[in-house]
């Protein structure tokens, strides 16, 4: 069954001096302002759309290692994945680098590189991004 998430944002101004929020109407969770010195320099306590990328690519990434253990008989007990997406202003993002470490009972390091490059090139959101060069640190606990 096919599912459909909802966000919108409301923007006003030009994009140097103005401003927006973006809201999360599927779940409801927050509105967060946005900005474009938020984006290009600080965060300010504001987000960006890298932000909410590295979001979704960190979770959607767990998601799928978990699934890929899991099915190779080796459920972890914990991943902790952190995703660094750089925006470089005048050209857009220049890569993602993700970051996880796992707590993985039976599994040695060559088996979660295995599994943690697998699923870096076939989690959903690794493979709507595919145009961006996306790296990846891997290491048991």
């Amino acid at each position: 069954m096919a599912t459909t998430r909802t966000a919108h944002t409301v923007w006003e101004g030009e994009l140097i001096k103005g401003s927006g929020t973006v809201t999360f109407d599927s779940s409801g969770i927050a509105s967060q302002a946005v900005s474009w010195p938020s984006r290009a320099e600080q965060a300010n306590g504001k987000t960006s759309p890298e932000e909410l990328i590295a979001g979704a690519h960190s979770s959607c990434f767990s998601m799928a290692l978990s699934h890929g253990l899991t099915g190779a008989g080796t459920p972890p007990t914990r991943l902790e994945t952190k995703a660094d997406v750089t925006f470089q202003p005048g050209e857009g993002i220049t890569g993602i680098h993700l970051t996880v470490r796992g707590e993985v009972p039976g599994l040695d390091e060559e088996g979660f590189q295995a599994a943690a490059e697998d699923a870096k090139k076939n989690c959903p959101v690794s493979q709507a991004l595919s145009g961006t060069t996306i790296t990846l640190t891997a290491e048991l606990a």
